[in-house]
């Protein structure tokens, strides 16, 4: 069915991540085949904090990113070449929908919390994905 699931991860919500992972696992078992791919996006530093901040702040944010999802890759229960990740920079929708078009992906699998009045206010990430991905988008919820 799905042949590229991409799913965005929260490293600091583990139990949403767990549920959208889950679902995606599921269908990529039910799929000959499919491959899943971990992304995490990591915020820019504003330029007002440049100066207070070590020289090298982004690339220890890459690597502390990449290690914990390499950790989450490992728990994954697919054979290693089915599984990937990567880390990118920037805010979370737009980068998630590179990602989607830049490795092909048919299906993005994305946790969500539950609506709440700051979310109608300033919208959510899940929202803005389901609404201009190119592709399938699943939506899982806590």
């Amino acid at each position: 069915m799905y042949k590229k699931i991409l799913v965005p991860v929260d490293l600091s919500d583990p139990e949403m991540t767990t549920h959208a992972l889950d679902a995606a696992l599921a269908l990529a078992k039910t799929g000959a085949e499919a491959s899943l791919r971990l992304i995490n996006v990591q915020p820019l530093v504003p330029v007002a904090f440049v100066d207070y901040i070590p020289p090298n702040f982004d690339e220890e944010m890459r690597e502390a990113a990449e290690k914990d999802l390499a950790a989450l890759a490992a728990k994954v229960e697919l054979p290693h070449e089915r599984v990937s990740s990567i880390v990118r920079f920037g805010a979370v929708y737009p980068e998630v929908l590179a990602e989607a078009e830049d490795w092909g992906a048919d299906l993005i699998v994305v946790g969500s919390h539950r609506p709440t009045m700051a979310t109608y206010l300033l919208g959510s990430n899940a929202k803005t994905i389901v609404r201009h991905a190119r592709c399938s988008v699943l939506v899982v919820r806590q």
